[in-house]
């Protein structure tokens, strides 16, 4: 299992649950999550997603073995029903509340999420990374559309360039999550809101959301082929093969040491 749902007062909640791997999307947890937004979707009796993760990481983005076997070209590398562009399709179309509760390292798509949360609350102990620069590859998940939105241009311009950690003082001061809470009061404080929400008509809560987030769908379509046309073009590049044979190796990228222009 990698991810627990779990339904209380028209609240679901959805925990990723890959502790050790700091809860990293393989293509199972992609499909896992995928299909648990499709069913909150379609379950009249759900009003409001909660999403957050076990141990101490929220996510730490895509699983960067799997990253190095698919940019490798690996024979033991298989791909999911959904993987990654299906969950953000399924984001990008989710009818009803997110709300994200970042318990710990959020990395990538950790912290790219929260483009398409409604509301996010971050632990006082977590922190975000956008780490894109760092492994030689483009943004994701219309984080260059939806981040400059969220927190403004320079901002988003850190986050997305400098690979550099963001603590939760700073992520609420951009903008990027809604309210900070000790470590022992997130959930509590995510499901109290979360609830309140979910106390609301349900189809006043979808209404509320399409009339925010409708506007928005073409841009993010047009961001993602953006950012995925750049990122196939950087995958397997030198850049992004020197990023991964570091990981793989234990130490420190060194991309000076590149082709000229890499």
């Amino acid at each position: 299992m990698v991810l627990r749902i779990a339904d209380s007062n028209r609240v679901r909640e959805l925990t990723f649950d890959r502790p050790e791997a700091l809860n990293a999307f393989n293509e199972a947890l992609y499909d896992a999550t995928t299909r648990a937004l499709r069913d909150a979707a379609a379950d009249p009796t759900v009003a409001v997603v909660l999403l957050t993760g076990t141990g101490r990481a929220f996510t730490a983005g895509t699983d960067l073995h799997e990253m190095a076997q698919r940019a490798s070209g690996a024979d033991d590398f298989t791909p999911g029903e959904f993987g990654f562009p299906g969950l953000l399709d399924t984001l990008a179309e989710f009818p009803k509340p997110l709300i994200c509760a970042v318990n710990g390292l959020g990395l990538g798509l950790g912290a790219t999420i929260l483009g398409f949360a409604d509301l996010a609350f971050m632990s006082t102990t977590a922190r975000l990374k956008c780490p894109f620069t760092s492994l030689g590859v483009a943004p994701e998940a219309a984080s260059s559309y939806l981040l400059p939105r969220l927190v403004g241009r320079q901002n988003a311009a850190w986050m997305l360039m400098s690979s550099e950690w963001i603590d939760a003082t700073t992520a609420q001061a951009m903008g990027l999550v809604f309210a900070t809470c000790e470590p022992e009061d997130l959930i509590a404080t995510a499901r109290s809101h979360a609830e309140q929400l979910a106390a609301q008509p349900i189809s006043s809560l979808i209404a509320v959301k399409k009339t925010m987030t409708e506007p928005l769908r073409a841009e993010i379509a047009a961001a993602r082929s953006r950012e995925n046309k750049c990122f196939l073009d950087l995958m397997g590049g030198p850049a992004n093969l020197e990023a991964l044979n570091a990981f793989a190796q234990g130490r420190s990228p060194d991309f000076t040491t590149l082709p000229e222009g890499w």
